[in-house]
């Protein structure tokens, strides 16, 4: 299908972590189709399958791990149902305590958002870049900045302190496509772990 080859083609032009299955509100069969045609794509080049909200469904069709949010079901349950191996992120929007519950519970990641205007879903909170620098300095679970972000404004974040970001129109509506996306994500990454770097060792950022 198209879709599998626009994939396949993002994933081959840069270094992504994992990919995250979405569909809000569709029928079980339907995320099972979905999941049955893009994990092994993924996953076959070494990228993890999460699937977003349904931790009973990810782990009856065997995903690397699941994605929830405050209003989903708890952390504790999910991992009860999931596994100890699979991997759990948790939604905390633009809370430290949010997040450090998260975190001593024992999630994978943390995902803060949404930093920037995002079309994807009706985004509660708007967090500052603030929060990823103080996560970064104060704990070691990695943290995800989620919301709005794309190629021209991922620099920032990677230097504020994300360990990954979590974009979704800003590669599959991008001008050049999904691949060209990727490219310039990474590119953009790249830049901001050089300022990060530079500031860790009392440089100037720019």
């Amino acid at each position: 299908m198209a879709f599998g080859r626009d994939l396949a083609h993002a994933l081959d032009a840069g270094d992504v972590a994992a990919l995250q299955i979405r569909l809000k509100d569709a029928p079980d069969e339907i995320v099972a189709a979905a999941v049955d045609a893009l994990a092994p794509i993924a996953q076959s080049r070494g990228v993890a399958v999460i699937l977003n909200d349904r931790p009973d469904l990810a782990a009856r069709l065997g995903c690397d791990g699941v994605h929830i949010g405050q209003d989903d079901m708890p952390y504790d349950e999910a991992r009860r149902i999931m596994g100890r191996d699979a991997m759990i992120g948790v939604t905390c929007h633009d809370s430290r305590h949010l997040a450090m519950e998260a975190a001593e519970a024992g999630a994978d990641y943390v995902a803060f958002g949404a930093f920037f205007p995002t079309a994807t879903k009706a985004a509660k909170t708007r967090a500052e870049p603030e929060i990823l620098t103080i996560w970064q300095e104060t704990m070691e679970v990695p943290c995800v900045a989620i919301g709005g972000i794309t190629a021209d404004n991922a620099e920032d974040l990677a230097a504020a302190g994300a360990d990954f970001l979590a974009v979704s129109g800003g590669v599959w509506n991008h001008p050049e496509g999904p691949a060209r996306a990727v490219a310039a994500l990474d590119a953009a990454i790249a830049r901001g772990l050089e300022r990060r770097a530079r500031l860790a060792t009392g440089g100037s950022p720019d």
